[in-house]
């Protein structure tokens, strides 16, 4: 693959709320310290769709447990993409589409027609879940599948979607590819002592 990843901004934003719903609403590690689930799940759905740029919204705490319950499917996507068992991620992406009925819709913008997947409605878990899931869909079922991945720093598994230009992302965080190097460094400066 030559060049910058370009995905449409529907895909692009889908993506990106797989991703903070991921790594919001599922425990593990993040920077070296753990992770726990969230006090307010519904505060912290809120926060992951702010943080891809649409408006403070009002969330439901039966949405923010639906939502949870995704993200921890979406992981499944992911780790399992970043593993290289793109048969386990497939599967669980074609459970997801089922699940969440997303369907294919032409929606008119600014700039003339695009293809948006919609849930049974416009609800904000089925309409994002069934999003998340066709973005993931479409990533996978293209040559950026291995753009999925999961950070390489110690004690931290929060995921990412590699845009970059060679393919080659392996972190989740600047601060979490300093942290390795830092490490690194350490580790050539006492063995040379």
């Amino acid at each position: 693959m030559t060049g910058q990843v370009s995905f449409d901004s529907h895909t692009r934003n889908v993506l990106a709320a797989s991703v903070e719903y991921v790594n919001r609403l599922t425990p593990g590690f993040s920077g070296g310290t753990a992770f726990p689930l969230p006090a307010d799940a519904a505060q912290a759905v809120a926060d992951a769709l702010v943080a891809i740029g649409y408006p403070q919204p009002s969330v439901r705490q039966d949405d923010a447990r639906r939502l949870t319950d995704l993200a921890a499917r979406m992981r499944i996507v992911f780790e399992s993409a970043n593993s290289g068992d793109l048969d386990r991620a497939a599967d669980e992406v074609n459970a997801l589409l089922l699940d969440t009925n997303a369907r294919p819709q032409l929606d008119r913008r600014d700039k003339g027609w695009s293809l948006h997947f919609h849930g049974p409605d416009d609800g904000l878990v089925n309409g994002w879940a069934a999003g998340c899931a066709a973005g993931l869909a479409l990533a996978l079922g293209s040559d950026l599948a291995g753009r999925l991945g999961v950070c390489a720093a110690p004690q931290c598994d929060r995921v990412f979607v590699d845009v970059s230009r060679n393919g080659q992302r392996r972190f989740c965080s600047p601060q979490c590819q300093s942290r390795v190097k830092a490490a690194a460094h350490r580790a050539r400066q006492g063995s040379s002592s």
